[in-house]
Protein backbone atom coordinates (compact mmCIF):
# COMPACT_ATOMS: atom_id res chain seq x y z
CA UNK A 1 0.00 0.00 0.00
CA UNK A 2 2.82 2.39 0.80
CA UNK A 3 4.34 1.99 -2.69
CA UNK A 4 0.93 2.46 -4.28
CA UNK A 5 0.26 5.57 -2.19
CA UNK A 6 3.68 6.93 -3.13
CA UNK A 7 3.03 6.27 -6.84
CA UNK A 8 -0.36 7.96 -6.64
CA UNK A 9 1.22 10.97 -4.94
CA UNK A 10 3.90 11.26 -7.60
CA UNK A 11 1.34 10.97 -10.41
CA UNK A 12 -0.98 13.59 -8.93
CA UNK A 13 1.98 15.85 -8.33
CA UNK A 14 3.18 15.38 -11.93
CA UNK A 15 -0.28 16.15 -13.30
CA UNK A 16 -0.39 19.22 -11.06
CA UNK A 17 3.03 20.50 -12.02
CA UNK A 18 2.46 20.04 -15.72
CA UNK A 19 -0.37 22.55 -15.64
CA UNK A 20 1.48 25.70 -14.53
CA UNK A 21 5.14 26.61 -14.85
CA UNK A 22 5.27 29.46 -12.31
CA UNK A 23 4.74 27.47 -9.14
CA UNK A 24 6.94 27.58 -6.08
CA UNK A 25 7.17 26.10 -2.62
CA UNK A 26 6.08 28.72 -0.11
CA UNK A 27 4.28 30.84 -2.71
CA UNK A 28 2.08 32.34 0.04
CA UNK A 29 4.82 32.72 2.67
CA UNK A 30 4.66 36.53 2.51
CA UNK A 31 1.08 37.18 1.47
CA UNK A 32 -0.53 34.62 3.80
CA UNK A 33 2.16 33.08 6.00
CA UNK A 34 -0.23 30.87 7.99
CA UNK A 35 -1.99 29.31 4.97
CA UNK A 36 -0.09 26.01 5.03
CA UNK A 37 -0.39 25.56 8.80
CA UNK A 38 -4.12 26.35 8.67
CA UNK A 39 -4.70 23.69 6.00
CA UNK A 40 -2.58 21.19 7.91
CA UNK A 41 -4.53 21.83 11.11
CA UNK A 42 -7.90 21.49 9.36
CA UNK A 43 -6.83 18.24 7.66
CA UNK A 44 -5.55 16.82 10.95
CA UNK A 45 -8.80 17.71 12.72
CA UNK A 46 -10.96 16.32 9.90
CA UNK A 47 -8.93 13.09 9.92
CA UNK A 48 -9.50 12.65 13.65
CA UNK A 49 -13.23 13.07 13.06
CA UNK A 50 -13.32 10.81 10.01
CA UNK A 51 -10.43 8.46 9.20
CA UNK A 52 -11.55 8.40 5.53
CA UNK A 53 -10.64 12.07 5.11
CA UNK A 54 -7.09 11.55 3.76
CA UNK A 55 -8.30 9.20 1.03
CA UNK A 56 -11.15 11.57 0.17
CA UNK A 57 -8.82 14.57 -0.10
CA UNK A 58 -6.33 12.71 -2.30
CA UNK A 59 -9.15 11.53 -4.57
CA UNK A 60 -10.64 15.04 -4.69
CA UNK A 61 -7.26 16.42 -5.78
CA UNK A 62 -6.88 13.76 -8.47
CA UNK A 63 -10.39 14.37 -9.81
CA UNK A 64 -9.87 18.12 -9.92
CA UNK A 65 -6.57 17.74 -11.78
CA UNK A 66 -7.84 15.12 -14.24
CA UNK A 67 -10.55 17.29 -15.78
CA UNK A 68 -9.04 20.64 -16.82
CA UNK A 69 -5.82 20.61 -14.84
CA UNK A 70 -5.55 21.56 -11.18
CA UNK A 71 -7.80 24.60 -11.21
CA UNK A 72 -10.26 24.07 -8.36
CA UNK A 73 -13.16 23.77 -10.80
CA UNK A 74 -14.44 20.75 -8.87
CA UNK A 75 -15.29 23.23 -6.08
CA UNK A 76 -17.18 25.79 -8.17
CA UNK A 77 -20.87 25.96 -7.36
CA UNK A 78 -22.56 28.20 -9.91
CA UNK A 79 -25.39 26.22 -11.43
CA UNK A 80 -26.98 22.86 -12.05
CA UNK A 81 -24.56 21.47 -14.65
CA UNK A 82 -21.53 21.40 -12.36
CA UNK A 83 -18.43 19.35 -12.98
CA UNK A 84 -18.82 17.62 -9.62
CA UNK A 85 -22.07 16.01 -10.81
CA UNK A 86 -20.52 13.92 -13.61
CA UNK A 87 -20.92 10.19 -12.96
CA UNK A 88 -17.16 9.67 -12.59
CA UNK A 89 -17.14 12.03 -9.61
CA UNK A 90 -19.79 10.14 -7.63
CA UNK A 91 -18.69 9.51 -4.08
CA UNK A 92 -16.24 12.41 -3.95
CA UNK A 93 -15.80 13.86 -0.52
CA UNK A 94 -13.56 16.12 1.48
CA UNK A 95 -15.38 19.26 0.40
CA UNK A 96 -16.14 20.20 4.01
CA UNK A 97 -12.47 20.18 5.00
CA UNK A 98 -11.56 22.34 1.99
CA UNK A 99 -14.37 24.79 2.76
CA UNK A 100 -13.34 25.02 6.41
CA UNK A 101 -9.70 25.66 5.49
CA UNK A 102 -10.78 28.31 2.98
CA UNK A 103 -12.93 30.09 5.58
CA UNK A 104 -10.11 30.10 8.13
CA UNK A 105 -7.60 31.36 5.57
CA UNK A 106 -10.00 34.05 4.33
CA UNK A 107 -10.39 35.34 7.90
CA UNK A 108 -6.65 36.05 7.97
CA UNK A 109 -5.86 36.98 4.36
CA UNK A 110 -8.89 37.57 2.23
CA UNK A 111 -8.67 36.94 -1.49
CA UNK A 112 -5.07 35.72 -1.46
CA UNK A 113 -4.96 31.91 -1.42
CA UNK A 114 -6.58 30.03 -4.28
CA UNK A 115 -8.93 27.15 -3.66
CA UNK A 116 -6.83 24.94 -5.89
CA UNK A 117 -3.81 25.63 -3.66
CA UNK A 118 -5.86 24.57 -0.65
CA UNK A 119 -6.86 21.32 -2.40
CA UNK A 120 -3.21 20.63 -3.27
CA UNK A 121 -1.97 21.40 0.24
CA UNK A 122 -4.75 19.34 1.81
CA UNK A 123 -3.90 16.30 -0.34
CA UNK A 124 -0.23 16.61 0.59
CA UNK A 125 -1.05 16.90 4.29
CA UNK A 126 -3.46 13.97 4.07
CA UNK A 127 -0.75 11.78 2.56
CA UNK A 128 1.72 12.72 5.29
CA UNK A 129 -0.86 12.09 8.04
CA UNK A 130 -1.31 8.51 6.86
CA UNK A 131 2.40 7.80 6.99
CA UNK A 132 2.92 8.35 3.29
CA UNK A 133 5.77 10.32 1.80
CA UNK A 134 6.24 13.87 2.96
CA UNK A 135 6.90 16.37 0.21
CA UNK A 136 6.58 20.09 -0.22
CA UNK A 137 3.85 21.20 -2.55
CA UNK A 138 4.40 24.00 -5.00
CA UNK A 139 1.57 26.51 -4.97
CA UNK A 140 0.69 29.53 -7.04
CA UNK A 141 -2.05 28.16 -9.28
CA UNK A 142 -5.01 30.37 -9.94
CA UNK A 143 -8.53 29.09 -9.65
CA UNK A 144 -10.51 28.23 -12.73
CA UNK A 145 -13.69 30.13 -13.45
CA UNK A 146 -15.67 27.39 -15.18
CA UNK A 147 -17.26 24.24 -13.88
CA UNK A 148 -19.31 22.34 -16.37
CA UNK A 149 -20.50 18.76 -16.54
CA UNK A 150 -19.44 18.52 -20.20
CA UNK A 151 -15.81 19.38 -19.39
CA UNK A 152 -15.65 16.36 -17.11
CA UNK A 153 -17.06 13.91 -19.64
CA UNK A 154 -13.69 12.15 -19.97
CA UNK A 155 -13.53 11.38 -16.26
CA UNK A 156 -13.00 7.65 -15.71
CA UNK A 157 -16.25 5.94 -14.77
CA UNK A 158 -16.87 2.63 -13.01
CA UNK A 159 -18.88 1.43 -16.01
CA UNK A 160 -16.09 2.12 -18.51
CA UNK A 161 -14.43 -0.83 -20.22
CA UNK A 162 -10.73 -1.32 -19.63
CA UNK A 163 -10.02 -0.11 -23.17
CA UNK A 164 -12.01 3.07 -22.54
CA UNK A 165 -10.23 3.65 -19.23
CA UNK A 166 -6.83 3.18 -20.83
CA UNK A 167 -7.79 5.63 -23.61
CA UNK A 168 -8.89 8.24 -21.08
CA UNK A 169 -5.65 7.93 -19.13
CA UNK A 170 -3.46 7.96 -22.26
CA UNK A 171 -5.24 11.14 -23.40
CA UNK A 172 -4.04 12.77 -20.16
CA UNK A 173 -0.47 11.58 -20.65
CA UNK A 174 -0.82 8.71 -18.18
CA UNK A 175 0.00 5.05 -18.75
CA UNK A 176 -1.98 1.84 -18.16
CA UNK A 177 0.22 1.32 -15.08
CA UNK A 178 -0.89 4.75 -13.83
CA UNK A 179 -4.48 3.61 -14.33
CA UNK A 180 -3.89 0.58 -12.11
CA UNK A 181 -2.18 2.64 -9.42
CA UNK A 182 -4.80 5.36 -9.36
CA UNK A 183 -7.67 2.88 -9.39
CA UNK A 184 -6.38 1.23 -6.23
Amino acid sequence: MSNTLHSVCVLVLCISLSQVATLEVGFYSYTCPNAESIVQSVVREATLTSPRTPALLLRLHFHDCFVEGCDGSILIDNGADLERFVAGHLGLGGFGAIEKAKLEIESQCSGVVSCTAIVSMAATDAIALTGGPVYEVETGRRDGRVSNLNLASDMPDVDDSIDTLISKFVAKGLSPQDLVLLSG
